[in-house]
């Protein structure tokens, strides 16, 4: 079932290792068949080194296992959740990768400081806030998946225009149109986190950059007239 899903899917936990966003089994990535709506996801604790198609986990939106052995990650539900709110994306990571989990864990956006940032986010990328006691003690991957939702609906924030976001003392989910996009936003999330970082070591009191710069920037890779690149 779902046997090319699957090999992609594989290639985009893999790439997290490659990208040096995860240790251990710090992290995993998902996509979505909106035509099955059917999610192959990583399976829960099972080491990247080890890892193979077969070990994938296909569940429905229900979070029901549909195929597979082994248990899906235990991030499943906040996958599902991403799924249901923002049917114009198709993919998911999340990591703990150091420079943009360090901005969670301070409970702080990363703020627009310059070019690099605007020609993937079109604003700054938004820290969610902590859950409460009794979201963390009821269902815990879920409801960190509607705090972060109710992040994108209080702010009007779109993930496409902007595709990730951190969530206070915990770490870093990214969005994509398919598993390898959203783990190649993951690897941008973690660049600008720490150019942002490095930014405030060398000048404290700086201050973001102008916002015709970031419309510039983002909109020749993403408007209605983009010009960067080459035509399709």
């Amino acid at each position: 079932m779902l046997e090319e899903l699957k090999e992609r899917v594989l290639k985009a936990n893999l790439d997290l290792v490659k990208n040096k966003l995860v240790l251990f089994t710090w992290g995993n990535v998902s996509e979505i068949d909106r035509k099955s709506k059917l999610i192959v996801i990583k399976p829960s604790g099972v080491s990247y080194d080890e890892m193979t198609a077969d070990d994938l986990v296909v569940v429905d939106l229900d979070g029901k296992v549909v195929e597979g052995k082994l248990r899906p990650s235990s991030d499943t539900p906040t996958h599902i959740e991403f799924y249901k709110a923002f049917p114009n994306i198709g993919g998911v990571t999340h990591t703990h990768s150091t420079f943009a989990t360090a901005w969670a864990q301070a409970g702080r956006s990363i703020p627009f400081y310059g070019t690099t940032h605007a020609d993937y986010f079109y604003g700054d990328i938004p820290c969610a806030r902590s859950l409460t006691k009794e979201e963390i003690e009821g269902d815990y991957e879920k409801n960190t998946g509607l705090a972060i939702i109710e992040k994108f609906r209080e702010d009007c924030l779109n993930p496409i225009e902007v595709p990730g976001v951190l969530i206070k003392s915990h770490g870093v989910f990214a969005f994509g149109k398919d598993a390898d996009g959203s783990v190649y936003n993951a690897t941008v999330i973690e660049e600008v986190a720490k150019m942002a970082f490095l930014t405030e070591q060398i000048n404290p009191t700086v201050t973001r950059a102008d916002r015709f710069m970031m419309d510039k920037h983002y909109l020749r890779k993403h408007g209605k007239n983009a010009y960067y690149g080459q035509k399709k």
